[in-house]
């Protein structure tokens, strides 16, 4: 029994047709946002390349950038055929096609499915990505002489004053490292010698942050030095008073800011989703009703369209044994005592018994 099985006149079957022939091309567009949007996410990952570690934060913009592209031409295609559907003698030269053209476009838009979910599982791998450049970003972030990483402090930098954030899960985390240059030092500097042989591995911290920490719309003057000390600022206490630096980690603001560029993209691709799967169910059922007019022979007259010729559970197990006779069609069993039920073969009694001679007469 056909599931949902619907009955087309020759009108409809024309409508359906052109209405399937503007949505394709409403498709093409559909695709070229799907690639801009996977463009469009990729620069956004580049852009702060600097700050993230190797892995796969990529693939989310690298499968929308090519279902976008594949999108454009799938649609393009599915235009041109619906144009043609709309004449009986046009479609004999698409009636080989359509299948395999159905088929591929359900695993494309399920590709899709799959790039709109990629949105969502993608904040793990983002979050240990950024957790690592970040760490690797405010260690290195002193070392403005050295090739290959003279840039860091400017982009740690621009990246805490763009951002409102400081250091990796917050400003405590510049205490933990020595961000200030060994060239800016004064040596003969008592505090500064004491400093450097108080610590195991011989480096200068310090309760301060960089510059780039402070809050500019805080009333007092920035704050970046001697931050836990009370008695080194008038009227101060860190313990209870709000610091007038940024209190939120740069991993937590970059991890907000790409989740909700995600969330939009994985929204936008559902919808387009959800639309291409309505053209492909519009598209099987052209195919199906034009397929059943040649059938006819009458090509006024009307026409059943389905999407599936049989019950689900049937066509399941239609197609799971096609996969399980693959490679079967050529092998011969030969088990004793079994034979093949598509042979039959007769036996010939070539005994004399039942032959009759004629014979000679006497001379």
């Amino acid at each position: 029994m056909a599931v949902l099985k619907v009955k087309f006149t020759k009108t409809k079957r024309d409508k359906l047709a052109q209405i399937l022939w503007i949505l394709n091309w409403v498709s093409v567009v559909s695709g070229i946002i799907l690639f801009s949007l996977g463009l469009f996410l990729k620069i956004e990952i580049k852009k702060r390349n600097e700050v993230m570690a190797k892995g796969d934060v990529n693939s989310v913009p690298n499968m929308l950038i090519s279902v976008g592209v594949i999108a454009c031409i799938i649609n393009f295609l599915g235009g041109k055929i619906c144009y043609d559907c709309s004449d009986a003698n046009k479609f004999s030269r698409w009636k080989l096609v359509m299948v395999p053209y159905i088929v591929c476009t359900f695993c494309f838009t399920f590709c899709i499915l799959l790039g709109a979910l990629m949105c969502y599982t993608m904040r793990n791998e983002l979050e240990e990505s950024l957790y690592l450049g970040l760490r690797d970003a405010v260690k290195f972030y002193k070392d403005t002489d050295i090739p290959g990483r003279c840039f860091l402090k400017k982009t740690v930098d621009m990246l805490q004053i763009g951002f409102r954030c400081c250091g990796n899960n917050g400003f405590r985390d510049w205490f933990e490292i020595q961000w200030v240059s060994a060239h800016y030092l004064n040596m003969a500097s008592k505090e500064v010698v004491d400093r450097l042989k108080s610590n195991v591995d011989g480096k200068f911290l310090v309760d301060g942050v960089p510059f780039s920490c402070c809050n500019p719309s805080s009333p007092r003057p920035c704050i970046q030095y001697q931050l836990t000390n009370n008695s080194a600022h008038y009227n101060y206490d860190f313990l209870t008073e709000e610091l007038n630096i940024w209190m939120k980690g740069c991993r937590e603001a970059l991890l907000d800011y790409y989740t909700s560029i995600m969330r939009s993209i994985g929204i936008a691709a559902l919808l387009i989703w959800l639309f291409e799967l309505s053209v492909l169910i519009g598209v099987r059922y052209l195919q199906t009703a034009m397929k059943n007019v040649l059938l006819l022979g009458d090509l006024e007259g009307e026409s059943d369209g389905w999407l599936l010729e049989n019950s689900f559970v049937e066509t399941a197990k239609y197609n799971i044994n096609i996969i399980k006779n693959l490679g079967k069609a050529n092998q011969i069993s030969t088990v004793s005592g079994m034979t093949d039920p598509n042979i039959d073969i007769q036996n010939t009694n070539c005994g004399k018994a039942n032959v009759t001679t004629k014979s000679m007469p006497a001379a």
